[in-house]
């Protein structure tokens, strides 16, 4: 299985260039869509939601990672993650580092590779989607890469104390780790103090709480309502932790 994390929305033909590459290369290999509207151009904030999403693949899926401003740059690297056994393909502008942090093994590869077709706006489509199929037909790294002991981005902060993705019910999602706050602990945005709950439930309609999402990152909502609306937050807001 091959699964696709990137910015693109399914909006236009970017995720569809995708698949069509896939399908040529690696024609019996499942491709699965896992997110496609993760942090437009931030790939700090997607590189919170990226481990997090992971756990139901199988062991032996590959990920084609894509959330790359700065696509074309010379200074940015394509590059190969072998984390616990999975290969993940994608730039080193620190997209894959929250995943390489987390995991017990881990070796950089260096994609030297390149297509016959290599356009400077779209390495998704030219570059990272043909290795994962080459990587998914059995070709190992070394055949592709060169083994990179420095990545650009290889030590990030483990919580990021910002909102990291707003979902279709304005839930706001956190770079914090769930186990970082005690539940005594407040939120705060801007003037507003936010407390914890356990899940929606257990508040009023209407009720902003903080709570502990099914990814294991912190996350706030408001009960029946759009806390991203209420709070006018977006992506990027910042977050205080008051005292417990």
């Amino acid at each position: 299985m091959i699964a696709l994390f990137t910015d693109f929305t399914l909006n236009g033909p970017y995720v569809g260039q995708l698949h069509a590459v896939l399908a040529q290369l690696a024609p019996r290999v499942r491709v699965l869509d896992l997110m496609h509207d993760a942090p437009r151009c931030d790939p700090r904030a997607a590189s919170c939601l990226l481990p997090r999403i992971l756990d139901a693949l199988p062991e032996t899926a590959l990920v084609v990672a894509v959330v790359d401003p700065g696509v074309g740059d010379p200074a940015r690297q394509p590059v190969i993650l072998e984390a616990d056994g999975r290969c993940l393909v994608g730039p080193d502008n620190g997209l894959l580092s929250r995943v390489a942090q987390a995991a017990r093994e881990t070796r950089w590869w260096h994609i030297t590779w390149r297509p016959p077709r290599l356009s400077d706006s779209f390495h998704g489509r030219d570059l990272f989607a043909p290795v994962a199929a080459h990587l998914a037909n059995g070709t190992p790294p070394a055949e592709l890469a060169e083994p990179l002991e420095a990545p650009l981005h290889a030590q990030v902060p483990v919580d990021l104390y910002e909102v990291v993705y707003v979902d279709a019910f304005g839930n706001l999602v956190t770079g914090i780790t769930a186990g970082a706050l005690s539940d005594a602990a407040r939120l705060a945005i801007g003037n507003r103090a936010i407390g914890h709950a356990r899940t929606f439930s257990d508040v009023a309609e209407g009720a902003l709480m903080w709570y502990r999402n099914s990814m294991g990152l912190v996350e706030i909502a408001q009960n029946r309502a759009s806390a991203a609306a209420t709070l006018d937050c977006a992506i990027g807001t910042p977050l205080r932790v008051l005292d417990d």
